[in-house]
C-alpha cells in the first residue's frame, strides 16, 4: 500500500433496514484525491444475499440514510462542494430525491416520526453576526465565562449551539420548527414510537460548566413539556426508547462525585423509564466497554456493540439485566448495527477489510457486500508481550513482504483508553508495504480488557506504559526476522507523549522519533486543551507537583535521537504550543529536529483530513524512516 492507496479505502456508516427486512442501505464513503475531498453515496443491497449491492445516490457526498417507517421515503444527509451538508429525501419506489432543509449551519442527525410525516433533526444556530458571509477576523470579540469554549474539530461552539427541529418534509416549501431553546448544545435525537414524545442529549443542569455531566431529556415534538429524565450523575450518549415505549436506552458513563472523573472508565449501557425513576445499569461495568456506536433496541434485548481484546462483538443485553448473549465475535469489528423485521444488519470489518455489510436472518449469516475483498492487505500477526510484574501485553506485528531482517516500528496509539485491533489500518499497511515491520499493541491503560486494565496507569503514565510498551516490543522481536538495531517510535496524541517519554528515558532502544498531536507538557495543556480543565487531574493525578515530573517535556534534554514532530494549526485537543515548547527545547540543545505543520487540520488529520494532507504525512514519515533507518 502507497500513501495515495487511501483513496481505495472506504468507510461504512450506520446501515438502515426496510420495514420489511428485505434491504438495507448503507453509505459508502472514500477519499478523493484528484476532489481532495470524500466522495460517497449510498448503496441498496437485499438482505438475503440473493445480489450484490446497488448504487442509489451520487453525492457528492451523501450520508446518514434513514428509511420511513412506511418504507416509502428515505432520509439522508447530503454535502459536498463546498456545500453545508443539509437534509434530502429520496422516494425508495424510485424518483429524484429533494432538499428539506437550508440551514446556515448545515443539518444532521435526521429520524423519522412513527407515521412518517415528519423528521426531527439537529442543526446548530449561529448567533447574529456570525458564520456568515462576513471576514471571520472582523466579527465581535467573544466573552467567555467558563471552561467549555471550544471543541476539537469544530472550534467554537458557545456562539452557535445545536439545537432540535422538526420539519414536514412534504410541504410545498418545507419549513423547519425550532423545538430546543437556550444556551446549551442539544443533540443525539430519538422520536417515542408513539410519535408523543422526542428524546436528546443535552447539559442544561446548573453545574454543566464545571461537570462533564449531562441528561437525557424528553419533549413534545412542538418542544412543550420539556423534563429531565436521568438525574446529572452521568455523561450519557445515544438515548433510544424500547420499543414499547416504557423507557429510554442510553450510553453512560459514571462520573464520580465531582461529576469529572470520566477518563479510562468503562461506557455501559443504561435504562430508565420514561415517566421517571432511577437509572440502571444493564452491562457490567469492570468487563464491558461499550464505544457507543449506533445500536438498536429491539423486544428481546439490546444490539450494542462491546470492545473485547481488540475485537468488537455484537451483544444482545437483556432489560433486565444478566449475561448478554453474542451475536457475531471472533477476530473482527462490529462498528454499526440496525434491526427491522427479525433481520439484523451489521458494519463488520476485520484484517482484510475495511467493512462489509453482514445480516442475521433465519439462524445464518450472509455477508452481503464485498467493498473491500480485493485490497490484498498483509496479515496482523498476534503475539503477546510479558510484563516485568508478568502482565500479559496482547499485540500483534504486520511484516513486510520478504525474509528480512526488516526494520521496526513500535507504534503506539492514542486515549489512552481507545484500542487497536482487528481492522484495516491504513498506517500499518503502508510503512509495512514500505519495508518497516510494524509492531503495535493495547498495553495497560487501553480499553478491551477490563476496567482495571485501563485504570492501572492512573497517576504514572509514562512509566507505567512504558514498561508494558517495551514487554511487547521485545515479545515481536523474538519473534525472528526483524532488526533491532533499526527500530523507531511513533505514535500520536497519548501516542506521541509515550514516543517522547519513550525517546527520553529508553532512547538507547531506538534510531529516530516521530510524534504527532502529542500533550508534553500537563501544565500548559490544562489551560489551553479543550478537555484539559478535566482530563488532566484525572489521569495525572490531584498531586500537581507531579505533574512536571511526569511530562515528556521535562524530560526532553535526555532526548538524543533525531526527532520529527508532526501537528495541526487548529489542533485544539493538543494544541499546537505543546509541539512548540518540545521542538524549541530540542533544537536549543542541537538534536535533530523538524517540525511539520499542517495549516487548517485539527486533531484528527491523520483520520479524516484533507486528503493531499494525509498522503503528504505518509510521505513526510517515510522519508523521515528512510533518512534514520
Amino acid at each position: 500500500m502507497k500513501p495515495a492507496d487511501i483513496s481505495l479505502l472506504h468507510a461504512l456508516g450506520a446501515p438502515t433496514i426496510s420495514p420489511d427486512g428485505k434491504h438495507a442501505i448503507v453509505a459508502v464513503t472514500r477519499p478523493d484525491l484528484e476532489a481532495d475531498d470524500y466522495r460517497g453515496g449510498l448503496w441498496l443491497v437485499p438482505t438475503d444475499g440473493s445480489a450484490g449491492p446497488r448504487r442509489l445516490t451520487r453525492g457528492p457526498r451523501d450520508t446518514e440514510p434513514v428509511y420511513s417507517p412506511d418504507g416509502a421515503w428515505l432520509a439522508f444527509v447530503r454535502a459536498g462542494d463546498g456545500a453545508k451538508p443539509q437534509l434530502y429525501v429520496l422516494p425508495t419506489g424510485g424518483g429524484e430525491p429533494w432538499k428539506v432543509t437550508d440551514q446556515p449551519l448545515g443539518a444532521g442527525e435526521p429520524v423519522w416520526s412513527p407515521d412518517s410525516r415528519r423528521l426531527a433533526f439537529v442543526a446548530r444556530v449561529p448567533e447574529e453576526g456570525r458564520y456568515g458571509e462576513g471576514e471571520p477576523d472582523k466579527e465581535p470579540p467573544r466573552r467567555i465565562t467558563g471552561f467549555q469554549f471550544r471543541r476539537d474539530n469544530l472550534g467554537f461552539f458557545i456562539d452557535r449551539r445545536a439545537h432540535v427541529f422538526v420539519v414536514d418534509p412534504f410541504a410545498d416549501e418545507p419549513s423547519p420548527v425550532q423545538v430546543t431553546e437556550g444556551d446549551y448544545d442539544h443533540g443525539e435525537v430519538a422520536w417515542s414510537p408513539d410519535g408523543e414524545l422526542l428524546a436528546f442529549v443535552a447539559a442544561r443542569h446548573d453545574e454543566r460548566d464545571t461537570t462533564v455531566t449531562s441528561d437525557v431529556w424528553v419533549c413534545a415534538p412542538d418542544g412543550s413539556g420539556l423534563r429531565r429524565v436521568t438525574g446529572s450523575d452521568l455523561s450519557v450518549s445515544g438515548p433510544r426508547f424500547t420499543p414499547d415505549g416504557a423507557a429510554l436506552c442510553f450510553f453512560g458513563y459514571t462520573a464520580g462525585p465531582e461529576g469529572r472523573r470520566v477518563v479510562c472508565r468503562n461506557a455501559g449501557l443504561w435504562t430508565v423509564p420514561v415517566a421517571g425513576g432511577a437509572a440502571r445499569r444493564l452491562t457490567d461495568e469492570e468487563r464491558f466497554h461499550l464505544p457507543e456506536d449506533p445500536y438498536a433496541p429491539i423486544d428481546a434485548g439490546v444490539l450494542v456493540t462491546a470492545e473485547n481484546r481488540g475485537a468488537k462483538d455484537l451483544l444482545l443485553v437483556p432489560y433486565e439485566g444478566g449475561e448478554p448473549a453474542v451475536l457475531i465475535s471472533g477476530p473482527r469489528e462490529v462498528n454499526a448495527v440496525a434491526h427491522a423485521a427479525g433481520v439484523t444488519v451489521a458494519a463488520v470489518a476485520d484484517s482484510r477489510t475495511p467493512g462489509e455489510l453482514v445480516a442475521l436472518r433465519d439462524g445464518k449469516e450472509i455477508t452481503l457486500t464485498s467493498f473491500g475483498r480485493d485490497l490484498g492487505v498483509l496479515p496482523l500477526e498476534e503475539i503477546t508481550g510479558t510484563a516485568p510484574d508478568g502482565y500479559p501485553v496482547h499485540g500483534w506485528i504486520v511484516r513486510p513482504e520478504g525474509e528480512g531482517p526488516h526494520p521496526v516500528l513500535l507504534m503506539i496509539h492514542g486515549g489512552p483508553f481507545t484500542q487497536y485491533g482487528w481492522h484495516v489500518f491504513d498506517e500499518a499497511q503502508v510503512y509495512a508495504s514500505a519495508g518497516y515491520a510494524v509492531v503495535m499493541g493495547n498495553p495497560r491503560g487501553s480499553s478491551g480488557y477490563g476496567q482495571a486494565h485501563g485504570r492501572h496507569i492512573i497517576g504514572d503514565v509514562g512509566r507505567l506504559s512504558a514498561a508494558d510498551l517495551l514487554a511487547l516490543l521485545d515479545a515481536a522481536l523474538a519473534t525472528g526476522g526483524l532488526d533491532a538495531s533499526r527500530t523507531g517510535v511513533l505514535g500520536g496524541s497519548h501516542g506521541g507523549f509515550m514516543t517522547t517519554w519513550l525517546a527520553a528515558h529508553h532512547g538507547e532502544r531506538f534510531k529516530a522519533a516521530i510524534s504527532e498531536r502529542a500533550l508534553n507538557a500537563i501544565d500548559s495543556f490544562t489551560g489551553s486543551s479543550d478537555i484539559g480543565w478535566f482530563f488532566t487531574r484525572d489521569l495525572y493525578g490531584e498531586d500537581t507537583a507531579r505533574w512536571a515530573e511526569q511530562s515528556p517535556l521535562t524530560h526532553a534534554d535526555k532526548i538524543d535521537i533525531p526527532f520529527l514532530i508532526i501537528h495541526s494549526e487548529h489542533d485544539w485537543r493538543c494544541p499546537v504550543e505543546q509541539a512548540q515548547r518540545l521542538f524549541v527545547k530540542l533544537r536549543m540543545r542541537g538534536v535533530e529536529t523538524e517540525m511539520l505543520l499542517f495549516p487548517g487540520e485539527g486533531h484528527e488529520l491523520s483520520r479524516s483530513g484533507l486528503p493531499s494532507h494525509r498522503v503528504a504525512r505518509f510521505e513526510a514519515i517515510l522519508d523521515w524512516w528512510g533518512r534514520h533507518l
